[in-house]
């Protein structure tokens, strides 16, 4: 069996209504029923994970596209980052992304060569990004 189908097991075994994505790359992976409730609901496409187990999956980058059916279908998400070895409620994950990304547009900044009015563009775009962050929540 694979990682992903034990580690799919032990979450449904806390709280079955709860569908579980797996980031995988550039997917989000569901597996068995969250993969057939998905499929029935959005036409994904179901495909063998393994053996024993189906899967379907979208792109990461169709996250916000598909958390606002998610909400639409009052359905209860949870992402599982194996890499970064987190489990985040869909609203959390998504906020945590924006954060991460803010942290590095900041760190990439030179602010040894920003003329003033660039610095203040800067610090005004990060207010900006923040606030949406902040209105999200």
């Amino acid at each position: 069996m694979s990682k992903l189908y034990n580690i799919y097991l032990e979450l449904k075994k806390k709280d079955k209504n709860t569908i579980y994505l797996f980031k995988s790359g550039i997917f989000f992976i569901a597996i068995n029923d969250d993969a057939y409730l998905l499929s029935k609901i959005f036409n994904f496409k179901i495909t063998n994970l393994n053996n024993i187990a189906v899967k379907c999956s979208f792109p990461c980058s169709s996250l916000d596209k598909y958390s606002n059916l998610f909400k639409l279908y009052n359905l209860n998400v949870e992402i599982i980052d194996l890499d970064k070895n987190y489990i985040h409620k869909l609203k959390a994950y998504k906020q945590n992304n924006k954060i991460e990304e803010l942290l590095n547009i900041i760190n990439s900044i030179d602010a040894n060569n920003l003329s003033i009015s660039e610095a203040y563009k800067f610090i005004e775009n990060i207010k900006n990004r923040v606030d949406e962050i902040i209105k999200e929540n």
